[in-house]
């Protein structure tokens, strides 16, 4: 396995929008695996294949807690069947924003459809922050971020952020 570079806004990478996947296979396999040591590393609880530069329908999320099990989840070609009339909120965070956080509502709870890391189909309900990480995460196949669902003022602000940080890093380096 090997940890990939994760893809920093505003690179307008983050902007496309993913490919579906026709096969799953040894090489798909292979980079959901890289997919997870990256976001463990990181650390995070979920990653789209675009925030490493792959437009494919492709994402892995584990928000087992320090102290449970690890829980990872490889979702291919994922699609929202089902969907709460109630939101929930959540502040988020993204690591292709470092650093950076703000409160988005979302709908309470979502039922998926996907493959699993073998190619098997699979039905799932989320609920709580599982639901709020496979929203975000789904967000980011059709080149959606976070802070596209908060105010202007406050996308702003956050982007504004992270060019700053982004220069300083330059200056040290």
């Amino acid at each position: 396995m090997a940890l990939l570079p994760i893809i920093h806004a505003p690179d307008p990478r983050l902007k496309v929008k993913s490919a579906r996947v026709d096969t799953v296979d040894d090489g798909l396999r292979r980079l959901m695996d890289d997919m997870l040591e990256t976001m463990y590393a990181a650390p995070g609880i979920g990653l789209a294949a675009i925030q490493v530069g792959v437009p494919k329908r492709v994402i892995v999320i584990d928000v087992a807690r320090e102290d449970e099990p690890r829980a990872p989840l490889f979702l291919v070609n994922p699609e929202i069947v089902a969907a709460s009339d109630e939101d929930a909120t959540y502040e988020e965070g993204c690591l292709s924003l470092p650093g950076q956080f703000a409160d988005v509502a979302r709908p309470a709870w979502v039922e998926i459809t996907y493959l699993d890391r073998a190619g098997a189909p699979r039905r799932q309900r989320a609920e709580g922050l599982l639901a709020t990480c496979v929203q975000h995460e789904m967000d980011h196949l059709e080149g959606i971020l976070f802070v596209d669902h908060i105010s202007a003022l406050k996308r702003n602000m956050i982007l504004r952020r992270l060019l700053k940080q982004r220069r300083q890093q330059s200056v040290g380096d």
